[in-house]
């Protein structure tokens, strides 16, 4: 076969294989071509490829957040809560030799609802136990009984927050009770403690400072004597928490007692200075536990016979711990 028929036959087998090859380029660009051409379109490059962003935390509620110190918040419309709530009072001045010992505990279970945002009302009834022997002005004895019951309005003006970090709130306290809380006898007393309640995040999401004020005047008779009673209570109280570990808050809690005879601040008969940890734990987004220890550093009494005696025992006790667990629903 001559060179001029070789380049012939090249030229026409060139010719008849050009479309089927022009056929198999467009199915390729129809299908995995196309396909690639948009996965390059859609995929950015190393430069523009957006670094992930970290969740942001969600604001901690801090009512039950700082031990005997109450926070601001108060929920929102709809949310409802049961809470255990219960405070051991331990130790008091003596009376004599021999054994002796004071441990007052009081429980309350509380049922809270919040009617409209910022608004909460609790309905709570309360228990006693009292164990006492060889205390000073006091007698002994030892029983358990059911000690009334109260409703607690709470309504929170300001709500802290990252970007606006002082919370307020006002809470009233009306509360029948039947034993009187350090003697221990059978009483029919009416009680209204009011408190301002301030917290304010430090360090958002991270530290938070909690502060109340609270008087609580108390009215009523002793039965079986009919004597009256009459008695007023004032606390300052303060805590400063941080996050510790994921979900649990721990820090000091400094609280300033005073203790009146008579229900308008009339006659100081103790005062005391109490300092102790507070710890906050949620178990869930639903469940959570608050523990506190309050010991007593200072204090005084203005009973003569015990003036220059350390501690306010009068009215207040060495130690004092506080219990609640609560669930959301």
């Amino acid at each position: 076969m001559t060179p001029v028929r070789i380049a012939v036959a090249l030229l026409l087998a060139a010719c008849s294989c050009a479309p089927a090859l022009a056929g198999s380029d467009d199915g390729k660009d129809g299908k995995s071509g196309g396909q690639a051409r948009s996965s390059k379109a859609k995929s950015p490059s190393p430069e523009t490829k957006a670094k992930p962003s970290s969740p942001e935390k969600e604001d901690v509620d801090t009512e039950h957040l700082f031990g005997f110190t109450e926070g601001t918040d108060a929920g929102e419309k709809g949310q409802q809560e049961v809470v255990f709530d219960s405070v051991s009072r331990i130790g008091k001045r003596r009376a004599g030799p021999g054994p002796s010992h004071y441990r007052a505990f009081d429980a309350r279970l509380g049922y809270q609802f919040d009617p409209i945002d910022r608004l909460s009302i609790e309905f709570s009834a309360f228990g006693t136990l009292h164990r006492v022997r060889t205390i000073a002005d006091l007698d002994d004895k030892a029983f358990g009984t059911f000690d009334g019951a109260s409703i607690d309005v709470k309504y929170q003006f300001l709500k802290g927050s990252a970007e606006q970090p002082v919370g307020f709130a006002l809470e009233v306290r009306p509360r029948f009770t039947r034993i009187l809380p350090i003697e221990g006898n059978g009483a029919d007393v009416f009680d209204l403690e009011t408190l301002a309640q301030v917290d304010v995040q430090i360090v958002p999401n991270t530290l938070w400072y909690g502060s109340n004020v609270s008087f609580e005047p108390a009215v009523g008779r002793q039965r079986g004597s009919g004597e009256g009673y009459r008695s007023s209570t004032f606390v300052w109280s303060n805590a400063l928490v941080g996050e510790v570990a994921d979900k649990t808050y721990l820090g000091p809690e400094l609280r300033y007692l005073r203790g009146y005879d008579g229900a308008f601040l009339n006659r100081l008969e103790s005062q005391a200075l109490t300092l102790g940890p507070a710890l906050h734990h949620r178990f869930t987004e639903k469940a959570w536990i608050t523990l506190a220890y309050a010991g007593q550093i200072w204090g005084r009494d203005s009973d003569p016979a015990f003036a220059r005696r350390a501690l306010g025992l009068g009215q207040f006790e060495r130690h004092a711990v506080r219990l609640k667990l609560g669930l959301e629903f």
